[in-house]
């Protein structure tokens, strides 16, 4: 028996229309893909850059030391930048971010004040990852601070990440556990002049210390922008292929 295709207007029309979007959203979601595949790159040779070692003396560059003033503004340019910065610890002041798993387990991370030498400015540093007591929901897990003028080294990220925030945020005080934190919330409560970005600790967990450095890598959704455009060219492909087997199906009843 002859096939016998049955052409109708309407449906051709509904056919290109979503063809066309299908096909235009899957390119967009491509162009994202590629955006941030150079994103990536990017941050990876920030990565592989000589750490910035951020002093007290204002604006001056030397090599690769800058001033703080260097680092103020939007985080993005030096975002994901190593850095080195000496000063001290402002142990008074530590505040614990909750809902932070690691490995498996429950747990916090725990940002404190680092007062960098010879200025009166404060760098927020995220020390590392400290587990949650299972037995007692609201206890802090017990952590050393060093006394006195020390060096951190680590890298510059302009935020410690969002999590889904559970009943009303609670006041941001020394001690306390937050579900999020901003640098502007702690310079306010605290009172203390802090650069508008955070460090994230690195370096080896050293014997006895329970903070660990294992942090995560930045997330910048490759993945998920080409699972979209998987998406859409399929829905584009299923929409013709619909158009093509309904009208050879029509046209077979016309025969029949």
């Amino acid at each position: 028996m002859r096939l016998r295709f049955r052409f109708r207007g309407i449906p051709l029309l509904a056919t290109v229309v979503v063809v066309a979007i299908g096909i235009a959203l899957g390119n967009w979601q491509t162009r994202r893909a590629e955006e941030k595949i150079a994103v990536a790159a990017q941050l990876r040779e920030r990565g592989m850059q000589a750490p910035i070692i951020l002093g007290a003396g204002g604006g001056a560059q030397q090599d690769d030391r800058v001033g703080t003033s260097a680092l103020r503004g939007p985080a993005h340019p030096t975002e994901y930048r190593r850095i080195r910065v000496t000063g001290e610890f402002v142990p008074t002041w530590p505040v614990f971010l909750d809902n932070r798993p690691h490995a498996g387990r429950a747990g916090f991370y725990l940002a404190m004040p680092f007062k960098i030498a010879g200025s009166d400015r404060n760098v927020l540093v995220l020390r590392g990852w400290l587990p949650r007591d299972p037995r007692e929901y609201g206890r802090v897990p017990d952590y050393a601070t060093p006394a006195g003028t020390t060096t951190v080294e680590g890298i510059v990220v302009a935020g410690a990440g969002h999590v889904m925030q559970l009943g009303t945020a609670a006041p941001v005080k020394p001690g306390a556990i937050v579900q999020n934190l901003e640098v502007s919330d702690m310079a306010r409560a605290s009172g203390l002049r802090l650069e508008p970005f955070l460090v994230q600790q690195t370096g080896p967990q050293a014997a006895g210390d329970p903070i660990v450095r294992d942090w995560p890598a930045p997330d910048t959704g490759i993945a998920k922008h080409r699972g979209y455009a998987v998406q859409w060219y399929a829905l584009a492909a299923m929409a013709a292929l619909f158009f093509v087997i309904t009208g050879f199906r029509s046209g077979r009843k016309q025969v029949e």
